[in-house]
């Protein structure tokens, strides 16, 4: 279990992946909303805030490279990984480019994506812990 709620935002139409996802990471301690449409996952990225979020770079109402800029605007700090159909080289260079931090292929193989994900959380925590050090060692406040 986390001890403060690690909030984590699903972004995928497939409710059955949504469903499965969720559950797995609630399980693992986790605080999770969904959202089925890039629209609803921007608005929620507005109104909430969340260490990560998966997002389905094949929704059908937005453009995968929209939804990450959008993303990344209303929550700069957001962990953002995509989930793609295809593989290539040259499609994960452009969305590490276009704002996302992790990127595994469709279909979902809750395994991996969940040690992704964890691995992501880690470096985030490590991250933050550090710039808490150098604040205290300034002489500035946490």
């Amino acid at each position: 279990m986390h001890s403060e709620k690690t909030r984590i935002l699903l972004v995928n139409d497939d409710k059955r992946v949504c469903d499965v996802l969720g559950l797995i990471l609630e399980s693992r301690g986790y605080e999770v909303d969904v959202a089925h449409t890039g629209d609803e996952a921007i608005e929620k990225s507005k109104t909430n805030t969340y260490n990560l979020a998966v997002l389905d770079t094949g929704l059908p109402d937005i453009e995968s490279k929209q939804l990450l800029r959008a993303m990344h605007d209303s929550s700069p700090k957001m962990i953002r990984i995509i989930s793609t159909e295809i593989i290539r080289l040259q499609d994960a260079l452009d969305a590490f480019n276009d704002c996302a931090d992790g990127c595994f292929a469709n279909p979902v193989e809750p395994g991996p994506l969940i040690s992704l994900i964890e691995e992501k959380l880690e470096e985030q925590k490590d991250a933050k812990m550090a710039r808490g050090k150098k604040q205290n060692q300034d002489g500035s406040s946490v």
